[in-house]
């Protein structure tokens, strides 16, 4: 394993100005469940780890308004037990609960998650559908956008050198609203997605669908919202029959952002499924 030095952050000031030290290539170090994994294949590309995990600003979950805000190093169990994250986002707490097994979620982060930028990252689908905003902070001052921006393709983000992904937000999700996330992997635990899909949906008084999110993880570049299957569900009655539509139309989008692949004659056929099953969850009473 090559060598690097390392050191300890107790604040976001202090953290920022270790990151932007000159002459040294400084990364953060959250939970290390990726870094530690990718230095013993590959030269590390970097010279020095700045540990943000014990940052207590960092560790923040709060509700603000009518807004959410989770720190960047909240840990995948901090996440599931947090009773305000159980009240309000479910489809995330559901997450979280299918990363690793025990050890992975009491180390790995949110932000370590989002910022590595896998296709596969388990809380891509439920953040995404809870339309999170990414904040990030440098010497240089603070960025907001949305994590659907923020990544810009598998292993790819927009944060710059010297940055650091200090919280996400999101507003609360409108009351009576469901939420689901479900993981299709090759086991039943400890495995990486092969496909994921969150949602979140409501009924209005006369049985129509008054609000929706679907996204699906491992089957674009990019994390998005399926906004053409939210748009052909937002005031109807969600039947059978449109729910197996939406489950179709879901596929045809996959398709469309990625073309025909090798995978593609199974993820069709999942992601058909799944979005069909998920809805079924968070729209059929």
């Amino acid at each position: 394993m090559p060598r690097f030095d390392y050191v300890r952050a107790g604040s976001v000031a202090e953290a920022l100005r270790l990151l932007a030290e000159p002459g040294l290539t400084s990364r953060p170090l959250a939970g290390g469940t990726d870094v530690l994994v990718y230095i013993r294949h590959e030269r590390a590309p970097f010279d020095r780890l700045v540990d943000i995990s014990r940052v207590p600003e960092l560790k923040i979950i709060e509700r603000r308004g009518n807004e959410v805000v989770v720190g960047g190093a909240v840990t995948y169990t901090e996440a599931a037990e947090s009773p305000l994250l159980r009240q309000v986002a479910a489809c995330l707490v559901e997450a979280c609960l299918t990363v690793g097994g025990p050890a992975i979620r009491n180390m790995g982060t949110l932000g370590g998650n989002v910022v590595n930028a896998a296709a596969c990252a388990d809380s891509l689908p439920p953040l995404t559908c809870l339309d999170t905003m990414v904040h990030l902070r440098s010497l240089a001052g603070e960025r907001t956008m949305a994590l659907s921006e923020f990544i810009m393709g598998p292993n790819r983000t927009a944060i710059r050198a010297g940055e650091l992904l200090t919280h996400f937000s999101f507003p609360v999700p409108p009351d009576g609203a469901r939420q689901v996330f479900i993981k299709l992997g090759r086991r039943n635990a400890q495995a990486i997605s092969r496909l994921s899909i969150a949602a979140i949906g409501r009924l209005d008084g006369q049985g129509r669908a008054d609000y929706v999110r679907l996204s699906p993880g491992a089957a674009m570049p990019t994390p998005r919202r399926l906004t053409e299957v939210e748009a052909m569900l937002l005031g109807q009655v969600p039947t059978d029959e449109l729910l197996i539509a939406a489950g179709v139309r879901s596929a045809e989008v996959m398709i469309a952002v990625t073309g025909r692949r090798w995978s593609t004659e199974y993820k069709e056929v999942a992601i058909q499924a799944l979005a069909e099953r998920v809805l079924r969850r968070v729209l059929v009473l």
